[in-house]
């Protein structure tokens, strides 16, 4: 990392790997973030390894999506993190909010929703409700968000659930899901805000090398738009495809691309999806021509057999966090473009 000298530059800590990803392009050249939620954890449920804590408590910055995502880590940030700049990208009025969906089925979308943006406030709160996720802890899935597959490995995320979390955060992680999606950063617009965002939080805490941020900024959101154009080229060719997603994380994708999917088998918190929710789903395959079910390495591979039974939808696997990817400046563009491929790969196996 060139330049600067390393003990000049603040120590930021990062809550998911595609905003750590993120904040690393815009560091490049300066300084390098640290990532609190290790690849396979649950963004929605998890306990803090004394390394993470450790990360949050030397702080000069913290850049995270946000309570509504990622309960657990409220009362971390402003405990262990007391005194350190903080960013919450799902509170910033530059974001884009989607309302949170909670059919199974979901009806071609007017993406003028989209819209929301904040008012945030309001959602703020929103936030999170999310959390509900607790549930999510189960399995963490939600990716473990995706990310997934670990679960495995922190399966000893779950295991904690939430009481633990209390401790954390007290928080109590309550089911009702906040007004707003929280999976914002798979809207590339989003991304592209919040990389100013990030530049002036990180000039605030470094004044010296404000240029550089600025620079890596401006150059990353030329970045996005090349990969937003290579994702639209993906997709044109299966347009009008008809799929359904594991677990509804994906909004800010379809929305972004205008490539809706017809429904969602667990809810965007990741909870397990009730009987009814999964007949609802089986029918819409197999009535209404689904030609691609997407699975989640983290999740139980049973419930998508199971839906696919007696179809001849094809299945692939998504993941919203890279949990695959190499952690740092590359994997959030490559987040963009594996999403697109696997879904058009999919699609056009039909």
């Amino acid at each position: 990392m060139g330049g600067t000298a390393m003990a000049d530059v603040p120590s930021v800590a990062v809550d998911i790997a595609p905003i750590h990803s993120l904040v690393a392009r815009v560091m490049d050249g300066v300084g390098e973030p640290n990532l609190i939620l290790p690849p396979g954890a649950s963004p929605h449920e998890y306990n803090l390894r004394p390394s993470e804590a450790d990360a949050l408590q030397n702080a000069d910055v913290v850049i995270w999506m946000g309570d509504s995502l990622a309960p657990w880590m409220t009362s971390a940030v402003r405990v262990l993190a007391e005194g350190a700049g903080v960013l919450t990208l799902l509170e910033a009025e530059e974001t884009t909010l989607l309302p949170f969906r909670e059919g199974a089925l979901f009806e071609a979308h007017s993406h003028g929703d989209e819209d929301h943006d904040h008012d945030h406030d309001d959602h703020a709160d929103d936030d999170h409700d999310h959390e509900d996720h607790a549930d999510a802890a189960h399995d963490h899935d939600d990716h473990g968000h995706d990310d997934h597959d670990h679960d495995d490995d922190h399966a000893h995320d779950d295991e904690h659930a939430d009481e633990e979390h209390a401790d954390a955060d007290g928080h109590d992680h309550g089911h009702d899901h906040g007004a707003f999606d929280p999976h914002a950063w798979l809207s590339p617009a989003n991304a592209a805000a919040w990389l100013n965002l990030i530049a002036a939080e990180l000039s605030a805490a470094d004044p010296e090398n404000a240029g550089a941020y600025f620079a890596n900024a401006a150059a990353a959101q030329a970045e996005l738009e090349a990969v937003s154009a290579e994702v639209t080229e993906l997709l044109d060719p299966v347009r009008g495809g008809n799929f359904i997603v594991f677990h509804d994380a994906y909004q800010y994708f379809e929305t972004a691309f205008d490539f809706p999917a017809s429904g969602a088998i667990s809810l965007g918190d990741a909870q397990d999806p009730s009987p009814a929710r999964i007949a609802e789903i089986q029918e819409r395959v197999r009535d209404a021509g689904v030609q691609c079910v997407l699975a989640e390495p983290q999740f139980d591979p049973g419930l998508v057999a199971t839906v696919l039974e007696g179809t001849e939808a094809n299945t692939g696997v998504i993941d919203p966090l890279g949990v695959d990817l190499d952690v740092g400046p590359t994997l959030y563009p490559q987040l963009m473009r594996n999403l697109a491929t696997t879904l058009a790969e999919c699609l056009s196996a039909a």
